[in-house]
């Protein structure tokens, strides 16, 4: 059930999955704030690793089936088409994030720095989003649909923290009276 080109399906089904999950990682905070569930921040960690297991999976199909490990061929893909460019930069953001997702890790590197790094997922789903969107030559309502469910999980983000921001400002002002 593959299809005439398996190689392809693999690698679209695991990118497409790593999509999903990476949009339903970021969109764990903004359902937990909205709704009140605290727990759902439980499956946060786990819903990254998955994007993580999905997108090692699409590289790995990348390199191995694709391009049968051949370094020179997978170097010029990358500098010649801009939308393995962009993948390939996206995946390499997750690295660090996959790497410190364990309590020791938040640990060591304390909530704040961790919490910094962590900020990395807004542009690897960007990026993620952008490759999708260049790969596909005809029809884009897909990766729009990704980008557009992306935009409004960083909307949320943007207005949570401008709302923050001028409550700290109207409280600064109000004690300095």
């Amino acid at each position: 059930n593959l299809g005439a080109n398996p190689i392809e399906f693999i690698t679209r089904s695991t990118g497409k999955w790593t999509l999903v999950f990476l949009l339903i990682t970021l969109g764990v905070t903004p359902l937990r704030k909205v709704s009140r569930l605290q727990w759902l921040i439980r499956f946060r960690r786990m819903f990254g690793l998955y994007a993580f297991f999905y997108v090692c999976l699409h590289f790995t199909t990348y390199i191995w089936f694709d391009q049968f490990f051949d370094i020179m061929e997978m170097s010029k893909d990358v500098i010649m088409r801009p939308f393995i460019t962009v993948g390939f930069s996206s995946f390499v953001l997750l690295v660090p994030l996959a790497l410190t997702s364990t309590r020791r890790m938040i640990q060591r590197l304390g909530g704040r720095r961790w919490q910094q790094l962590h900020r990395l997922i807004y542009f690897s789903a960007a990026g993620g989003v952008v490759h999708f969107l260049w790969l596909v030559k005809a029809d884009l309502q897909r990766p729009l649909i990704y980008g557009a469910i992306l935009m409004l999980l960083l909307g949320f983000r943007i207005a949570v923290w401008l709302r923050l921001t001028q409550a700290v400002k109207f409280i600064r002002k109000g004690s300095s009276v």
